[in-house]
């Protein structure tokens, strides 16, 4: 049974900022997959073998954020019909730039957009509401793709890997760790229209099997990012980039030092409301350097 534990976290004084900052922690240290934030607080679900009052509390006795005082109320929440609860509750119809609208298969009266998407998110992370889907959205929506190669790792709902496809690449790749999440994106991948996305159960350790990317796309926590650095970074062609959100500006200089190390330099950044969107390109060999410059014909 698909069964989870549904958290009800309510902070005094509550804000944008405040719920932000609870949601990161949670997906960091507790494996919480899913967020609904309001006016009043911050509902977060996490898989029901995972769940941890250890953790909630240390989150709870460590905030960062000095006058806050939260409280936290779990609940388990048997396997259910998740589109209708998202229906019911939570997912409503977005429009990013009026050039693509996001919405499930349950809306009605849909507006209209270059790009239509359609997410029946259940448990999984990406419906383009969070800061950090809407901002890699708007950079796939800037960037020429035709004929690309793109990998999405932790693709979530599949939503970004179903975009680069909708805007022409030749080869997406999407790879997510979990099982739950990786059949939920086959199926919003189905809905779609575009079979030739290949979704793919695993981590980092699948990228060799991979063709190499023109594009890498990463909505995935900080620490997830420093880790698998390395392997990212050989799964990108040169001069391809590295795309990456899931993390806040203060953590941007980090991620920026951590590509260095592996042939990845600086290339653009983007923030709302302090998440961050940070590009890195792959740079290429110089031959000149290497003491493989080619010989050069002298009269």
């Amino acid at each position: 049974m698909n069964d989870y534990i549904e958290v009800r976290l309510t902070p005094e004084p509550c804000s944008e900022t405040v719920t932000d900052v609870l949601a990161a922690l949670l997906a960091e240290a507790g494996g919480y997959e899913s967020f609904v934030p309001d006016s009043e607080g911050l509902t977060a679900y996490v898989k029901k073998e995972l769940y941890s009052d250890d953790i909630i509390n240390e989150i709870i006795a460590s905030f960062p954020i000095d006058g806050v005082a939260i409280t936290a109320l779990p609940a388990v929440v048997e396997g259910r019909d998740w589109n209708a609860e998202w229906e019911k509750n939570y997912f409503k119809p977005i429009v990013i730039d009026n050039r693509c609208v996001i919405h499930s298969s349950f809306h009605n009266d849909v507006p209209e957009a270059p790009y239509d998407i359609v997410i029946d998110p259940k448990m999984a992370f990406g419906t383009g509401h969070h800061f950090t889907t809407s901002l890699m959205i708007r950079c796939l929506l800037d960037l020429s793709l035709e004929g690309k190669s793109v990998i999405d790792m932790g693709t979530g709902t599949g939503i970004l890997a179903i975009l680069a496809a909708m805007r022409g690449a030749a080869t997406v790749n999407a790879v997510e760790i979990d099982e739950f999440a990786q059949i939920n994106a086959v199926e919003n991948v189905s809905l779609n229209g575009h079979p030739e996305i290949n979704v793919i159960l695993g981590d980092a350790s699948v990228l060799p099997s991979l063709p190499k990317a023109d594009y890498f796309l990463a909505n995935i926590n900080r620490n997830i990012i420093l880790g698998d650095m390395e392997a990212y970074a050989a799964a990108i062609k040169p001069g391809g980039l590295l795309i990456m959100s899931g993390f806040y500006k203060a953590d941007a200089i980090d991620i920026v030092a951590c590509g260095l190390e592996y042939g990845l330099s600086y290339s653009a950044h983007k923030v709302d409301n302090d998440w961050t969107q940070l590009i890195l390109r792959k740079q290429k060999i110089n031959l000149a350097c290497a003491g493989m410059e080619p010989n050069r014909k002298t009269s």
